[in-house]
């Protein structure tokens, strides 16, 4: 894995250094400016690092999940200028034909459904997903079946948080698709996120 791909950046690293609230040993709070509550200019810094990242793949189709994917999903699409698709998961009506999985949801507990109108994946298409955290991968994995489901080739997965101490890395590695992100945090401890510096 080239270490272009996971390189710190230290706009994002710093900011979560100083304002990241951990919670226990598994969870980071950085929701007041990530996820929930979002800053455009610093969104649109973030994605066109990821975009520059993303460019020697080649993507076609930016593919993410709801909610807190379409923000850096729809940002990175805007960058490549290439279209993006989103992962409904909250009431998911959508067209058949439907490509579906179902996801642990540690937030609602129990799972979810995700789904996607395949007539929006042309088989062929060269997919990154692109989402805001990667943890325990389970959205990731789903969202690659999904491509390769839709006969399209993942090129990519690409997240703006990654918790190298969890099972996604694995997960995507595994898959044969490779991670890009922009921190990549090694632990929670005594109430500070450890930060990867390389």
């Amino acid at each position: 894995m080239s270490t272009s791909l996971i390189a710190p950046f230290p706009e994002l690293t710093d900011r979560i250094a100083r304002e990241g609230v951990v919670q226990g040993n598994e969870i980071l709070k950085i929701d007041h400016f990530l996820n929930h509550r979002i800053e455009p200019g610093f969104m649109q810094r973030m994605a066109r690092e990821i975009a520059e990242r993303l460019r020697q793949f080649k993507p076609d189709m930016i593919l993410t999940a709801e909610a807190s994917g379409i923000a850096p999903g729809l940002m990175v699409a805007l960058e490549l200028d290439v279209p993006m698709v989103y992962g409904k998961k909250y009431h998911p009506q959508v067209e058949i034909p439907m490509l579906s999985r179902l996801i642990p949801s540690p937030t609602k507990g129990g799972e979810v459904k995700m789904v996607v109108s395949q007539k929006y994946l042309s088989p062929g298409q060269r997919v990154a997903i692109v989402d805001d955290f990667l943890s325990n991968g389970r959205t990731a994995a789903a969202l690659v079946e999904i491509t390769r489901e839709a006969g399209c080739t993942p090129v990519a997965a690409a997240f703006l948080v990654a918790k190298a101490f969890k099972q996604g890395h694995k997960l995507m590695e595994e898959a044969g698709v490779p991670v890009v992100t922009l921190a990549s945090v090694e632990a929670l401890v005594d109430g500070k996120a450890i930060i990867s510096k390389a």
